[in-house]
C-alpha cells in the first residue's frame, strides 16, 4: 500500500512539472531606439536657382590689418577686444572638422583652426576664444540673437543665408555626396527611390535630397552623429551631406562608405552676423593670411589628409566684392 502511494504522489509530482515546463511566456519584441528629434520631411520641388550676383564674393579685407590687440576705435572688433574673447559658433560632432576630442575634452579640427587664426590676429592668443557648440538649424539665430561673433561650422554659402548674415570668402570647398552601408546595392541617387534617407534640420543637403527626381523619404535630424546612428541601426538606407563630414563619419565605422558623384557644390563661408561687415573684412584679411602662409596646407595635412582622397589641394581662391 505504502508503494502505490509513493507512486501516486510521484506521478502527480512529474504530471506537475511536465505542467510548468510547457508554460509558453509572451514574446516582446525590442524596440531600435532613435535619436531625439527625428522627424520624416515632405518631398520637395528642386529650389528654384536665385540671383544674388556672385555667389561667393565677400567684402575686400581690411588694408592694412590691424596689429593684434590694436582694433581699429569703434569697430567690431574693438567691442570684442574689450570683452577679452572671441565666441564662435561651432560644430563638435563632425569628425576632425569640429569634434570633442574624447580624450581631452577639447574641441578642435580644421574649422577650429580657422577660428582660431582669427582670435590669435585678435588678441595675439588662439585660445583667447569660447568655442560654443551649434546643431545646424542654431547657426543663423546664434549670430541674430547676438549669442555668438561668427560662425565657423562647414556652413555653405546660399544665397538664402546671405539675405540673413554676411559670409567671408570661400575657406573649404566640399561636395555633397551620399554615405551607405557597404554591399547595399546603393551606388548613387538613381538607387534611393523609396530609400529613407538622412540629412541635418536646417542644412543645405536636406534641401537636395528632398528635391531629388528619386523621391525618397527624407529623415532630418539634429546633429550628423544622429543620422550615422539610424543607418547603423538599419532605421536609414543611406546619409547625404558634405563629403569631408561623410568622410569623417566613414572613418568611424569601416562597414559604410561613400559613393557616388557629386550632388551638388559646398562651399564654406565664415558667416558673421549681416550687419558686422568690419570684421568679415578683418577676417577676410585673416583667411588670406592662413592661404598664403601655409596655415591652411598645415591645417589639412593635420586634420583632412588620408581622411579625403588624393593629396593635399590648394586653398580656394577668393573672390571679392569691391
Amino acid at each position: 500500500m505504502k508503494r502505490v502511494l509513493g507512486l501516486l504522489v510521484a506521478a502527480l509530482v512529474l504530471t506537475g512539472c511536465t505542467a510548468v515546463s510547457t508554460t509558453t511566456l509572451p514574446t516582446v519584441p525590442a524596440r531600435v531606439p532613435t535619436p531625439a528629434g527625428v522627424t520624416t520631411a515632405e518631398a520637395a520641388a528642386p529650389p528654384v536657382q536665385q540671383q544674388c550676383g556672385d555667389l561667393l564674393a565677400s567684402p575686400r579685407p581690411l588694408s592694412p590689418m590691424p596689429a593684434p590687440g590694436q582694433p581699429p576705435a569703434g569697430s567690431t572688433m574693438a567691442k570684442i577686444a574689450q570683452r577679452g574673447k572671441l565666441v564662435v559658433g561651432v560644430d563638435q560632432n563632425t569628425l576632425n572638422m569640429g569634434f570633442r576630442d574624447p580624450f581631452t575634452g577639447q574641441i578642435q579640427g580644421f574649422d577650429i583652426d580657422m577660428a582660431r587664426a582669427v582670435a590669435q590676429a585678435l588678441f595675439g592668443d588662439p585660445h583667447a576664444i569660447q568655442l560654443r557648440a551649434l546643431t545646424s538649424d542654431q547657426r543663423i539665430p546664434a549670430l541674430q540673437q547676438g549669442d555668438v561673433d561668427m560662425v565657423v561650422r562647414t556652413m555653405t554659402i546660399t544665397c538664402d543665408r546671405r539675405e540673413e548674415v554676411t559670409f567671408s570668402s570661400v575657406y573649404y570647398q566640399a561636395q555633397q555626396r551620399i554615405l551607405v552601408k557597404k554591399n547595399s546595392g546603393i551606388t548613387g541617387p538613381e538607387q534611393l527611390a523609396g530609400k529613407r534617407v538622412c540629412a541635418t534640420k536646417g542644412s543645405t543637403s536636406l534641401a537636395t535630397v528632398q528635391a531629388l527626381p528619386q523621391r525618397p523619404v527624407v529623415v532630418s535630424v539634429a546633429d550628423w552623429t544622429d543620422c550615422l546612428v539610424l543607418l547603423q541601426q538599419g532605421q536609414a538606407d543611406a546619409v547625404s551631406t558634405d563629403d569631408v563630414i561623410l568622410a569623417g563619419m566613414a572613418a568611424q565605422d569601416r562597414y559604410t562608405e561613400v559613393v557616388g558623384a557629386s550632388l551638388a557644390a559646398e562651399p564654406y563661408g565664415i558667416a558673421v552676423p549681416k550687419e558686422d561687415v568690419d570684421l568679415v573684412r578683418f577676417v577676410n584679411g585673416v583667411l588670406d593670411r592662413v592661404r598664403t602662409g601655409g596655415a591652411w596646407a598645415a591645417s589639412y595635412q593635420r586634420w583632412l589628409y588620408g581622411l579625403l582622397p588624393g593629396p593635399v589641394p590648394a586653398p580656394p581662391v577668393p573672390r571679392y566684392e569691391d
